[in-house]
C-alpha cells in the first residue's frame, strides 16, 4: 500500500472516530481542512514540485 493511501486510510478512520465526540459537519471539515491548510502551508515552489510528483504517477507515465 503506497504512502498517500495508508495517509488516506488514516483520515477516514479518524473522521469516522470523530462523528460521535463532535458530529458529523464537523469532522467532514477535520478531514477536508487539515490536508487543505498543510498544503496551503507550503512554499510555492515546494507546491510546484509536489504536483509535478503527482502528475508522474499517472497511469500511463
Amino acid at each position: 500500500m503506497s504512502t498517500g493511501a495508508k495517509i488516506a486510510v488514516g483520515g477516514v478512520a479518524i473522521g469516522l472516530l470523530l462523528i460521535p465526540l463532535i458530529g458529523f459537519w464537523m469532522s467532514l471539515l477535520v478531514i477536508v481542512g487539515v490536508p487543505a491548510v498543510a498544503y496551503f502551508a507550503l512554499d510555492p515552489s515546494q507546491r510546484r514540485r509536489l504536483r509535478r510528483i503527482n502528475n508522474r504517477k499517472q497511469i500511463g507515465r
